[in-house]
C-alpha cells in the first residue's frame, strides 16, 4: 500500500485515490452479502 500511495504523490494523481477506495468499499459489501452479515447489509439500503 505504500508504494501505491507513494505513486500518487509522485504522479499527482490524486483523483484515483477515491475511485480505489470506492471499489474497496463495493468488493466489501459483495463479500459480506454472502454471509451471515447480509441481513444487516440489506437493512442500510
Amino acid at each position: 500500500m505504500r508504494e501505491f500511495w507513494d505513486f500518487l504523490a509522485y504522479n499527482k494523481k490524486w483523483w484515483l485515490a477515491p475511485i480505489i477506495v470506492t471499489l474497496l468499499l463495493v468488493g466489501l459489501f459483495v463479500i459480506l452479502g454472502g454471509t451471515a452479515a447480509a441481513p444487516f447489509i440489506y437493512t442500510l439500503f
